[in-house]
């Protein structure tokens, strides 16, 4: 059984078409990215996948389960974790206390809320923010940080659920060259040592090329190609619509 099963996702906007019959399976430990031109789906699939937003006809399946008529907050705690474009967190909260607020929103119910937040899963948010390199930053305010460092305290937010799936849409945007590919490795070895699946849109071809195991191609809403990166690489169709190489 695929931990992640997509199957015949549409959905329109008045008659502009965002998602054609979208289907494809993910695997635990999979490298996947979603690309294709602007206007071609991938963000509307995400907020489906994530249930931002709800398909006019299909299935998503995780673990043989719909997670259709799940809010966001419940198919998070079934292993379902998002980072978005534009990073969130709190300005006004050390890096500690946004993962701390993500901890106890997975674990303690609301009203973890209601008591200090300083000792609250302290131990925990440490070793998430350890591992993804952020643990001497964790009395910082997130407001100071340079986006790249807030890019991974979003990750360890993310990471506070224990996910199953990570969806990162566009992952590296706004960062530098030399953190983008720090962000994607990381990301790989959570893939790797976790099993977790990880699905990401991505423009920037360099961190698509060399961190995916495995690339989907969108147009048009629909589902053009899905195969190995030198397979798509190689499709003429994706080169003429994407690749600018036709």
């Amino acid at each position: 059984m695929a931990l992640l099963a997509v199957r015949g996702l549409s959905k329109a906007y008045g008659g502009v078409h965002a998602l054609r019959g979208v289907s494809f399976d993910l695997e635990a430990g999979e490298r996947v990215a979603m690309i294709g031109p602007n206007g071609a789906g991938k963000t509307t699939c995400f907020n489906v996948l994530g249930r931002q937003v709800a398909p006019d006809a299909g299935e998503v399946m995780l673990e043989g389960r719909s997670v259709l008529a799940e809010k966001p907050c419940e198919i998070c705690r079934r292993g379902i974790a998002r980072t978005f474009q534009v990073a969130a967190a709190f300005g006004s909260m050390t890096v500690r206390e946004n993962v701390q607020m993500s901890l106890a929103s997975q674990r303690g119910g609301s009203s973890a809320f209601l008591q200090p937040m300083t000792p609250l899963f302290k131990e925990e948010a440490d070793g998430l923010l350890a591992r993804v390199g952020m643990g001497e930053h964790a009395e910082r305010a997130c407001a100071v940080l340079a986006y790249g460092d807030l890019k991974r305290v979003e990750l360890a937010m993310a990471l506070a659920g224990r996910p199953r799936l990570l969806l990162m849409d566009e992952p590296t945007a706004g960062m530098a060259p030399k953190e983008r590919g720090a962000l994607m490795a990381l990301a790989s070895r959570l893939a790797q040592d976790d099993r977790v699946a990880v699905l990401f849109t991505e423009h920037d071809m360099s961190a698509v090329f060399g961190f995916a195991s495995r690339i989907l191609v969108l147009h048009g809403g629909a589902l053009v190609a899905d195969g190995s990166p030198a397979e798509v690489r190689a499709n003429p169709f994706v080169r003429e619509i994407y690749l600018g190489e036709a």
